[in-house]
């Protein structure tokens, strides 16, 4: 896709924010409007009930306009992290999930999460975790993870992303190239996986694989150093993992996110418009930062400036700037459901009886290991 978008369009499509509030600041929703934001992430800060929620999505996606759908996105894992509140349908953990072996009612449960998502305008999901959990001592993943075995954490992973995508909500994969066999947590300090790559290549990186092979529409980075790709260089910084791995070696072919940078992983040992630009030059496509709208107008400015002096700089925003678009117009936030119509989705027949499979097959596997 060719782009004609003046520079500060052109690299605001790259920038993904957060913010206070269940309302969102007149401040956001003109950046969106003038092209400088590409979308926005939701917490539980924003999401305090249904028709907050609606609201919400329906003045982010008016001020996106149609030819710059924005992406709406929110972590809507399962258990602990679920950032929506009841009535919206609230999953066990992917590990709890990932224990049933049920492949079928994995991928329904997916799209009775999308049904609800895509109902209030949401058009992307941070999930599946596709990190293995590998390392007890994890503070960050654990059972945020299908499981221990990469094969079993692929195939559940490959059937949540396959169920959010055929009820029209965008997966987004994490964390590339593998989260779950380190011991520190990314939002307080900078892991690093020491590895070798055949190890790599063996537990890390085949859910990530069977996920490109599945066409998830994104994957997310991690923010930690794998000394066997390049050493001291964080992944969402580094070209060899961002752009050779995962581009070169793996074939990815959609939007890849930048895990949010205003963690510690990467904000206590760079200046974060710094970060951004090298993130971006190692092959992110959209940046997340996630809490201040002041830092984000920083690396707004930060990518615009380097991107005026550097024309290869600037060709890499455009080929970023056109997977976000093409994405985003390809599934555009849709207009919201009436309260009515949402009543029949949330906690609706599909929703229960998803729940109450989930709770049978939970049982009965829990009387078989009693036997």
């Amino acid at each position: 896709m060719r782009l004609d978008l003046e520079l500060e369009v052109l690299c605001g499509q790259l920038i993904v924010g957060g913010f206070d509030g269940a309302e969102p600041p007149a401040r956001y929703l003109k950046a969106l409007a003038e092209g400088r934001r590409g979308g926005a992430i939701l917490f539980r800060r924003n999401v305090p009930d249904v028709a907050a929620t609606a609201r919400l999505c329906q003045a982010l996606a008016e001020a996106g306009g149609p030819d710059r759908p924005p992406f709406i996105g929110i972590d809507q894992e399962g258990g602990r992290v679920t950032r929506l509140p009841a009535p919206f349908l609230t999953l066990p953990s992917m590990r709890s999930l990932g224990e049933l072996a049920d492949l079928p009612l994995l991928r329904r449960a997916a799209r009775a999460v999308a049904s609800e998502l895509r109902a209030v305008g949401i058009n992307l999901n941070f999930a599946p975790v596709l990190d293995v959990d590998s390392n007890p001592a994890n503070p960050i993943i654990g059972d945020r993870a299908f499981g221990r075995d990469p094969g079993a954490v692929a195939r559940g992973a490959v059937a949540f992303l396959e169920g959010l995508q055929e009820e029209g909500v965008l997966a987004c994969g994490k964390h590339f190239p593998g989260h779950g066999d380190t011991a520190l947590d990314s939002h307080l300090a900078l892991p690093t996986l020491s590895h070798a790559r055949g190890r790599l290549d063996e537990i890390e990186l085949p859910p990530f694989r069977a996920a490109c092979g599945a066409g998830v529409a994104s994957l997310m980075t991690a923010h930690i150093v794998v000394e066997a790709l390049d050493p001291g260089v964080p992944a969402t910084l580094s070209r060899a993992i961002c752009t050779d791995l995962l581009r070169g070696e793996i074939g990815f072919e959609g939007v890849l996110f930048s895990d949010d940078l205003e963690m510690a992983a990467i904000a206590a040992h760079n200046a974060v418009e710094e970060a951004a630009a090298a993130a971006v030059w190692a092959g992110c496509d959209a940046l997340l930062v996630c809490h201040s709208e002041d830092l984000q107008d920083r690396v707004h400015e930060a990518l615009v400036r380097k991107a005026e002096r550097e024309p290869r700089f600037r060709e890499r925003c455009a080929e970023a700037a056109a997977r976000c678009l093409g994405l985003r117009r390809r599934c555009p936030p849709r207009p919201v459901s009436s309260p009515a119509a949402f009543a029949e989705i949330a906690g609706g027949p599909a929703s229960r009886a998803v729940i109450e499979d989930i709770e049978r097959a939970r049982a009965a596997r829990a009387a078989g290991a009693a036997t």
